[in-house]
């Protein structure tokens, strides 16, 4: 059985890149474009890693981040484009 990856990004460009590399390698890829649907997916998918971003539609990555920790010990990787203001 490939393990599950949970893809949550709002620009679907660059979830289409993640997930094509993704299944490249023999993963099977759940894709979320939104923070209320990933977690939907989270609960019926049941994936082994999530990959969030942090500016996404509806909920934002740090919730959805919060909500999938809070019922589970998955690796979960923050990928973003924010830039870090000093």
């Amino acid at each position: 059985m490939n393990e599950k990856i949970l893809v949550v990004e709002d620009e679907k460009e660059i979830a289409n890149l993640i997930r094509d590399y993704l299944v490249a390698s023999n993963y099977k890829v759940i894709t979320s474009n939104d923070g209320e649907e990933a977690l939907e997916l989270f609960e019926s998918e049941k994936p082994q890693l999530a990959i969030l971003d942090i500016m996404l539609p509806k909920k934002d990555g740090f919730e959805v981040c919060r909500t999938i920790r809070s019922k589970s010990n998955i690796p979960i990787l923050i990928l973003s484009a924010k830039k870090r203001r000093y």
